[in-house]
């Protein structure tokens, strides 16, 4: 199996080899780097299990609990790429996919090319995921959110999947489906979780999933799916035999309807909604058991909303910080004024935080410790903190701030739809 995860990153880079966008990018080099040092590590692994070095336990599994901030050499190669991916790639394209509201295909594909599934798959189905795997999933998602929130989702869905599935589906959905997602043809599933009505309470589901026969009947509406209307399969969130459960479903299935869904911010994610009616599936579609912790997916949806928040609150403060500096009044930088400097002050020290806050709740699941108080305080706190970050640099931007000049605006219509974030990724 570790002789296969080697060959998956060697794949990679001969992938990234025959691309072309990484040269026009100037990204080549840190992809490559990157993509490198997963070989590398799967072939240290490979050198453990041989008996030529004593395996190190994870530094996640420490028995005493400390919160250690520091960040792998893994973790700080993948930081620095895709830092420079969200700069050079997502940013520019953020604007023109808010306007049209769609990621562009071509985007899609560099994105996919990135290899980012491979985080959330076991290593025992091929992929890459580790003891750190939430924490890791926590800082590469803060990093593309930088670069704008809503393509962040769309290349991030597969590692989403890959993350529920790896947490909460039973060994034989894990079998079927995590190894699909690392192939060329991988199915394209979106998370439909998120129910239509107003004041839609999560711990009671409206969408139901009868027993007929050796399948089940399901029906109901789900609302807000990333890329929905161009997903191959669904997995749906339904009450079943008497609890939650989640069920994967093929969008072309009979009784199956998705319609695009316009919306404030997150325009680039292509939004949409689906309704199920009577839609027939099997019993291998089920994909959770009795045991499904339901709280603990609610708690890591939220966790994911926290980190794409985070991601877009730093990006707004990085953006304020140059302008109210350059920017002059009465003879000298308006960051002079307290009336200014102040709100940029405390804008930082929210915006941090909320990210420990997050960042410890990814730890706990990393040390599979209890987490759903610590991923409640992350979520209280970026509700309100990062949507007033987001307030406070329009604030600050003036008229400019209202303007589509300046992405701020962008930014604070895709925060606005924090509910919508909680709801869409996986970590």
């Amino acid at each position: 199996m570790l002789m296969q995860l080697q060959g998956r990153a060697l794949a990679l880079l001969n992938k990234i080899a025959g691309a072309q966008w990484p040269d026009r990018l100037r990204l080549r080099k840190p992809i490559e780097r990157w993509l490198y040092q997963g070989s590398k590590t799967s072939f240290s692994l490979m050198t453990q299990r041989g008996g030529q070095s004593r395996p190190r336990p994870a530094s996640s599994a420490n028995p005493s609990g400390l919160f250690d901030l520091t960040l792998s050499e893994d973790q700080r190669l993948l930081q620095d790429t895709l830092q420079q991916v969200a700069a050079e790639l997502l940013r520019p394209a953020a604007a023109d996919a808010d306007h049209n509201a769609r990621c562009p295909a071509e985007l899609r594909a560099s994105l996919a090319e990135l290899g980012l599934t491979h985080y959330g798959v076991p290593q025992a189905h091929g992929g890459l995921a580790d003891d750190a795997a939430c924490v890791t999933g926590a800082l590469l998602t803060e990093t593309l959110a930088h670069g704008d929130v809503s393509l962040a989702l769309v290349s991030l869905q597969g590692l989403s999947v890959a993350n529920l599935l790896r947490r909460f589906a039973t060994a034989s959905a894990q079998a079927q489906w995590l190894p699909a997602l690392l192939t060329e043809n991988a199915p394209q599933i979106a998370l439909a979780l998120a129910e239509q009505q107003v004041l839609a309470d999560p711990h009671r589901l409206r969408c139901r999933a009868e027993r007929k026969g050796k399948g089940y009947v399901l029906s109901g509406s789900k609302a807000m799916l990333v890329g929905g209307a161009e997903a191959s399969h669904l997995i749906v969130s339904a009450y079943a035999d008497g609890e939650p459960a989640l069920f994967i479903v093929e969008r072309n299935s009979a009784g199956v309807s998705c319609r695009a869904q316009p919306a404030m911010g997150l325009k680039g994610a292509a939004l949409a909604q689906v309704q199920l009616t009577k839609v027939r599936v099997p019993q291998a579609a089920r994909l959770t058991d009795q045991h499904f912790a339901y709280q603990q997916l609610l708690d890591v949806l939220a966790l994911g909303g926290c980190a794409l928040a985070v991601g877009v609150a730093q990006a707004a403060l990085d953006y304020v910080i140059p302008y109210v500096n350059d920017r002059h009044a009465f003879g000298e930088p308006i960051s002079h004024r307290q009336g200014v400097a102040f709100p940029v002050a405390n804008m930082a020290i929210e915006l941090e935080g909320v990210r420990l806050l997050l960042w410890r709740a990814c730890a706990r699941i990393d040390q599979q410790q209890s987490f759903t108080r610590e991923a409640y305080l992350a979520r209280l706190q970026a509700e309100d903190k990062l949507m007033r970050i987001a307030s406070d640099a329009v604030q600050l931007l003036g008229g400019h701030g209202f303007t589509q000049e300046h992405p701020v605006e962008r930014w604070y219509r895709d925060v606005r739809g924090f509910a919508v974030l909680a709801n869409s990724l996986v970590l």
